[in-house]
């Protein structure tokens, strides 16, 4: 009987309406794999540090109860000296809401001198710094209520780093080409190893800038913006720009106009240093993306993920071009994913083939 072929166009709604289902299905399921997806990239980033211990003949059980013990004294550490900040600021909000609208409406009164004439609605519904105030704090509450899942995340990591000893010998004995199959899928895990590695160190340093720059102009809570811009680092694009926002916005109502603009300048100055020289240099193109593609991720697992998808997007958008990459007939997608040719760069070289097999 003789085979019958799908046409492309049938491959092809085919392929959407798998890709719809299986999307849709994980934002239903997204309390059950945001705490797995945060638990496999903390595992992957504390990976390098179980192959030193384990190198240094420390046993499997002891390494990975040093790591979560590290991983849960960092947490508590952060948790307790911002937690107070957090409560103390979020008590202080109705107060600093009440004077960013009187700010508001001196600004709109100074426009009127001028026969400028804006409407105190439009103002209201167009511009609300105070809605910016109440947004960070809403902000604040939701990672902090991503605490609840601690013990699971920890769990979930000390079982995927047992795991992970044992997984190269299970994929050894079910890949049909374990060597190839083996060494692209390490790629993989050393690629994303790598990006994390490199985004950890610059958040860290812009958070540490951050709450060194705040301290020196005089602002309220500037370890909470410190941590805030570290965690938000992670977003790109906009994450550095939602993270000056509140700061800039409690500088013009604690300290005036002057705390505000230097507040501005700072936080440019950081950003542009850390996201415009030193994170490309580290980085590299190896792990490029488009800005187009950055952005459109970032939007797109934020809404199947929520909050936790955007700090994800790039590690998992990363991972989806690298696996497109290594299929012959996939890796035009991998080219589109990528960052901006320029005539100079050299071709990119074709997914190896893999050997044809006798019909």
């Amino acid at each position: 009987m003789e085979e019958q072929r799908i046409p492309a166009g049938g491959q092809l709604l085919i392929t959407a309406a798998a890709f719809v289902i299986v999307v849709a299905g994980m934002r239903e399921a997204q309390s059950l794999l945001v705490p797995f997806l945060l638990s496999v990239f903390i595992a992957i980033i504390v990976a390098p540090a179980l192959s030193y211990l384990k190198s240094h003949r420390v046993p499997t059980a002891i390494a990975i109860i040093l790591i979560i013990l590290g991983i849960a004294a960092a947490g508590t550490l952060v948790g307790g000296l911002v937690g107070g900040s957090v409560d103390d600021f979020s008590a202080q909000l109705p107060t600093y809401q009440e004077k960013l609208r009187t700010l508001t409406l001196g600004l709109q009164q100074w426009f009127g001198e001028w026969g400028v004439q804006i409407s105190a609605a439009s103002v209201s519904r167009l511009l609300d710094p105070a809605r910016a105030m109440g947004m960070a704090a809403q902000g604040l509450s939701s990672l902090s209520g991503l605490l609840t899942n601690a013990f699971l995340i920890l769990l979930t990591v000390v079982f995927l780093l047992f795991e992970s000893t044992d997984l190269p010998a299970k994929l050894r004995l079910i890949l049909k080409d374990p060597e190839r199959s083996y060494a692209h899928l390490n790629r993989v895990v050393e690629d994303i190893k790598r990006y994390m590695a490199i985004k950890s160190a610059t958040s860290l340093l812009t958070g540490v800038l951050v709450g060194l720059m705040l301290t020196l102009i005089g602002v309220d809570y500037p370890l909470l913006w410190g941590v805030v811009a570290f965690f938000l680092n992670y977003v790109p694009n906009i994450g550095s720009l939602i993270a000056a926002i509140p700061a800039i916005l409690l500088a013009l109502v604690q300290l005036g106009s002057g705390a505000a603009l230097w507040a501005t300048a700072g936080y440019l100055i950081i950003n542009n240093l850390v996201g415009n020289l030193i994170e490309p240099r580290f980085m590299g193109k190896g792990l490029g993306l488009s800005s187009l593609v950055v952005f459109l991720s970032l939007v797109f697992w934020g809404w199947v993920l929520g909050t936790i998808g955007m700090f994800l997007s790039v590690p998992l958008t990363m991972t989806l071009k690298i696996a497109l990459d290594s299929r012959e007939d996939t890796r035009w997608i991998a080219v589109l994913l990528g960052p901006h040719l320029t005539d100079s760069d050299p071709p990119a070289p074709t997914a190896p083939r893999s050997h044809d097999t006798p019909r």
